[in-house]
């Protein structure tokens, strides 16, 4: 099984899932975004597109690598990943169902306040311009698409504690 954490920067998803982590037995954290670092790595550069998840091989990727983790080591998958593009996460989920690979989809959603102030006060990434241009395509995507497709986890008032402990009780 996946547990996919979605939402935007600033929502708590790297924090919650190694919290999630904890409190699945057999699970494990796979951060997809360790995919498109690897498709960034390739000398000369892929087309330039401004984000990873752009790139054809990046969706396929994702779900090839999840299914061959999966079939090597059973349990659950934890993964952290932000997609905002309808389109890529039909790719990902239709291509996980193609391996009869069970998701179970949450949204780590904070209000547009929070996640800025989460962002501009991060001590470990420090504030990011990059972080903060994805707000608005996030508060696009949920209110479109991305909120009928998941469970939604508002953590703006929620510790990750809290929050992974509500995703470990629903799965």
């Amino acid at each position: 099984m996946i547990v996919w954490l979605n939402g935007t920067h600033g929502a708590g998803k790297t924090t919650t899932s190694a919290l999630v982590q904890q409190l699945l037995p057999d699970s494990r954290v796979f951060d997809a975004e360790k995919v498109g670092e690897t498709l960034m790595d390739i000398k000369p550069g892929l087309p330039w597109t401004g984000n990873f998840q752009h790139w054809p091989p990046w969706r396929p990727l994702v779900v090839e690598t999840a299914r061959r983790v999966l079939d090597y080591t059973g349990g659950t998958l934890v993964m952290p990943m932000t997609v905002l593009v309808e389109q890529y996460w039909r790719e990902i989920s239709s291509g996980l169902a193609e391996h009869a690979i069970p998701v179970r989809h949450f949204v780590l959603h904070a209000d547009q306040d929070t996640l800025r102030k989460r962002i501009e006060g991060d001590t470990v990434l420090g504030p990011s311009s990059f972080r903060l241009e994805y707000l608005e395509p996030y508060a696009e995507a949920a209110r479109t698409w991305l909120h009928d497709e998941a469970e939604v986890v508002d953590t703006t008032h929620l510790t990750p504690a809290q929050a992974a402990q509500r995703i470990a009780e629903a799965v």
